[in-house]
């Protein structure tokens, strides 16, 4: 019984035609004619709300939800969720439809409103932005259904609930590895040509062509076949390409809803993706006034598997960086000339000074790219015409 009355809802259709009773029975103490037509109405009514709860309820499980969601969201884009809906009724049905979505994406408006005819199907779907990594919990599917009487309204309650994980923007990583794989560039015209010599992997022995570098010629093949033969060497490969990651205190400034922690584990993400893909070595250094995380540049299967979960888990810290250390760091762990891809932040042209120094000496064993953010929201206001003043 308590579950009946739990599921039991009452319209405001069925508010309206008690009150035009009780607005009846007020005149009939003016009016006597009127007290048989308020009488009446009354009594229609309760048939009318007899007649709705037998559409309702004598279907026990009359209306079905399920919500499909992907296994991890991805930070920072619109993930897709899905609501199938199917009517085990013999009658139309209206439909109002309320999900329970993570308290993280303060969405109140997560409802919606339709009609299903009898024994249908219907799916819908939206979508949601998350902005922080973590683990984001979906409640219950409410679904509150309404017969054509449309005074009471029954409610299915889905256990829906299901904990998803928010990772770095796999779906970014994904739309840049169809770019770098692409024949885009191709068909605008530009080709791909591959350099031959003057690297250090070699890939075959040919015969000489005009025009090839005399210093390749491979004089023993030369010798046992009679022909000129040439050693052709390729771009190298499996070189490592390190995504280092500054968690110090000047990474938390938001922009657009994500800080730049994670805009710079976003871009890690894709581009560690992209080097794995072109047959070289992926690694991941985060450090703040400590070292974070410290994965070596590989080429295995797992690596990018191993490089989302410890970004999964990276947060910003409130100490500066300390740039001495990561200097310290790579010297005594990295010992390949590297591929070195900094990301980080400078509040002022004093702070940047402040760690010049030890950048230059990182730049002379390591191929050094800085990547710092261009704060739009102050360069918009800068260039904005001056008000005037009187």
């Amino acid at each position: 019984m308590k579950a009946f009355f739990k599921s039991l809802y009452l319209t405001p259709r069925l508010f309206a035609a008690l009150g035009l009773t009780v607005f009846l029975f007020v005149l009939g103490f003016f009016f006597s004619l009127v007290i048989a037509l308020a009488q009446a109405s009354l009594i229609f009514i309760v048939l009318l709300f007899i007649i709705d709860l037998l559409l309702l309820y004598r279907t026990a499980d009359g209306i079905f939800a399920r919500r499909h969601t992907p296994q991890r969201l991805s930070n920072g884009d619109d993930n897709p969720i899905y609501l199938d809906l199917e009517n085990f009724y013999t009658f139309p049905v209206r439909l109002a439809i309320v999900d329970e979505v993570p308290f993280q994406f303060q969405l109140r408006n997560v409802n919606f409103k339709l009609e299903m005819l009898a024994r249908s199907k219907k799916s819908i779907a939206y979508s949601v932005r998350p902005v922080q990594r973590g683990e984001y919990s979906f409640g219950a599917v409410n679904v509150y259904a309404e017969s054509p009487v449309g005074l009471i309204s029954k409610r299915y309650r889905m256990a829906e609930e299901r904990l998803v994980p928010v990772y770095p923007s796999y779906l970014q990583m994904r739309k840049y590895e169809l770019l770098a794989f692409s024949k885009r560039l191709t068909e605008g015209g530009i080709k791909k040509v591959r350099r031959l010599g003057h690297t250090m992997e070699f890939e075959q022995i040919r015969e000489y062509v005009k025009g090839d570098d005399f210093r390749t010629v491979n004089w023993k093949a030369t010798a046992r076949s009679g022909d000129v033969m040439v050693n052709q060497y390729q771009d190298e490969k499996s070189q490592p390409v390190y995504s280092v990651i500054d968690m110090g205190r000047a990474m938390k400034m938001p922009f657009e809803g994500l800080s730049l922690l994670d805009y710079a584990v976003n871009s890690s993400l894709v581009i560690s993706n992209i080097a794995l893909r072109k047959s070289d070595k992926a690694g991941l250094i985060t450090f703040s006034n400590t070292i974070g995380s410290l994965l070596p540049a590989a080429r295995s299967g797992t690596q990018l598997y191993r490089i989302m979960e410890l970004l999964y888990n990276q947060s910003t810290r409130f100490l500066e960086s300390d740039y001495e250390m990561l200097y310290a760091t790579l010297r005594r762990q990295v010992h390949q000339r590297s591929l070195l891809l900094l990301f980080t932040n400078f509040e002022s042209l004093t702070s940047m000074k402040r760690q010049l120094p030890f950048l230059k000496k990182i730049a002379r064993s390591h191929l050094l790219v800085t990547i710092f953010f261009e704060n739009t929201e102050l360069g918009k206001l800068l260039g904005r015409a001056g008000a005037g003043t009187t």
